[in-house]
């Protein structure tokens, strides 16, 4: 009997505004860049901070995601904290910026820089596989 594969899911998508505005910075970068990196770091009130920056080079560990024609390099330390995040880009009267709505947190600080996120869920194997 063939193993049934299942699709991985995706770490991160992007909303049709956050790959618009992405697109936008991308043609004004100063230099070359294969894509935006993504990750996650330790600090913050609330314990994490997402990351972005742009990549001139994709690092053999990251995690390369296409979504609407943009490539995100993931940091390997952060897949497991991202997986199932959309990336949105929101503009109000007081801000526009990067909007991250992920499944895995599970609070943030009051002013919005930080948030607590707990790594994906893993579905154990079933027995015998």
């Amino acid at each position: 009997m063939a193993a049934t594969v299942r699709p991985r899911p995706k770490i991160v998508t992007l909303t049709d505004a956050a790959a618009e505005r992405v697109r936008q910075i991308m043609t004004k970068a100063e230099r070359p860049v294969v894509g935006l990196r993504v990750g996650v770091k330790n600090g913050g009130c609330a314990g994490m901070e997402y990351t972005m920056e742009w990549a001139e080079e994709q690092k053999p560990f990251d995690e390369l995601v296409e979504d609407k024609g943009i490539k995100l390099l993931i940091d390997a330390k952060a897949i497991m904290f991202l997986i199932g995040t959309q990336m949105d880009f929101q503009t109000s009267s007081l801000k526009s910026g990067f909007v991250f709505n992920n499944p895995n947190q599970t609070s943030a600080c009051g002013c919005g820089e930080s948030v607590q996120i707990k790594p994906a869920a893993t579905e154990a194997a079933p027995a015998g596989t």
